[in-house]
């Protein structure tokens, strides 16, 4: 851009000359922002047509198949109604928002609208990742169908995904963490929702998260294979709940052999006595391994739990570290580099 000095009435005055230099940095700053911005993504994507892209599926469409190196694309604040799937050969791709409550990918699917049968679940989600090695920064990814039963947020079945300062809002089965062998991070991120709302077989970290329950229902509800030694693990996490909720289980078990721990997590309240329950079928206590330790507030109290659940000792949590959690499967981290920076941010 070119200013016209002219159009600056005694512009060599020192006030002027001030204002004019602090536009002049300011157009500065602009351009400095825009160029580093294009150094450090591959594309943007804004509604205003001012990136690469206004969509953000037409961004991943866009990106290499199975890259060498790391795929960034830049999201800017905005409404993104999308149904977005990031497919398998989309490996190494980061998606990184402006602002987590100001960059949102938003849609409606539920059961029955999918109306595809008995699985029509796993069809409803807004944001679907199938590849491996991806990262989500700064965004809200939400379902706005309502309570109108099952209605996926995310659905993530790759592996080595982390999401980091990101929320997650619906209500039934809002973030689905998938795949028997796949392993997820999540930090510093919201979830919430109604009945089951995080559910499913992978090896899910969430550590210092805030997971807030709209209703009377039941927070997670893991599927994890049988021998797998981790399924969703919660660390230093805040539980909390909408206003007249009073009644909230830890986590039921999708299936038999489900593994759910909580660790050093604040409790409401509104977190039943019991704790757990065995989705009405005894045989579950046996298998299903549920276990707390060292969490506090009103909702941690152990006295009144399930009998078959468990309270773990210093050295039995000790092993629930990030470190442990994955690297038995391959994912090691270098000690030297934070935890999630593997994501390639």
């Amino acid at each position: 851009m070119i200013l016209n000095f002219a159009k600056f009435k005694g512009w060599n005055g020192v006030g002027n000359r001030r204002l004019l230099l602090i536009i002049c940095m300011a157009f500065f700053l602009i351009s400095s922002n825009q160029f580093l911005m294009a150094a450090n993504y591959d594309f943007i994507v804004a509604p205003d047509g001012s990136g690469n892209f206004t969509s953000i599926q037409k961004a991943i469409d866009a990106c290499k198949a199975f890259p060498d190196s790391r795929v960034r694309i830049f999201v800017k604040n905005g409404i993104y109604k999308e149904k977005l799937v990031v497919p398998s050969c989309n490996s190494h791709l980061s998606i990184v928002g402006e602002s987590a409550d100001k960059t949102i990918i938003s849609y409606d699917d539920y059961f029955d609208k999918i109306n595809r049968g008995r699985n029509s679940t796993f069809y409803t989600a807004t944001l679907k990742v199938e590849a491996n090695d991806f990262h989500l920064e700064n965004i809200t990814v939400e379902n706005t169908a309502g309570p109108v039963g099952q209605a996926v947020a995310l659905h993530v079945e790759g592996d080595r995904c982390v999401f980091i300062n990101c929320r997650f809002l619906g209500n039934q089965d809002t973030v689905y963490a998938a795949g028997r062998f796949s392993r997820q991070y999540f930090h510093n991120c919201h979830v919430e929702g109604t009945t089951d709302f995080i559910f499913g077989e992978a090896t899910a970290l969430f550590e210092n998260c805030v997971i807030h329950a709209k209703a009377n229902s039941f927070l997670t509800a893991a599927s994890t294979p049988e021998g797998k030694s981790y399924g969703f693990v919660f660390l230093n996490c805040k539980l909390t709940a909408a206003s007249g909720v009073n009644k909230v289980y830890l986590g039921r078990p999708w299936r038999s052999f489900a593994r759910v721990a909580f660790l050093n997590c604040e409790m409401g309240s509104f977190i039943v006595p019991e704790g757990w329950d065995n989705w009405s079928k005894a045989e579950n206590e046996k298998t299903a391994v549920f276990a707390e330790y060292s969490n506090y507030g009103v909702g941690a109290n152990r006295s009144k739990r399930v009998s078959w659940s468990y309270g773990l000792s210093a050295a039995e949590a000790s092993i629930f570290s990030k470190e442990n959690i994955f690297a038995p499967l391959g994912w090691e981290i270098p000690q030297e580099q934070k935890w999630y920076d593997v994501a390639g941010k």
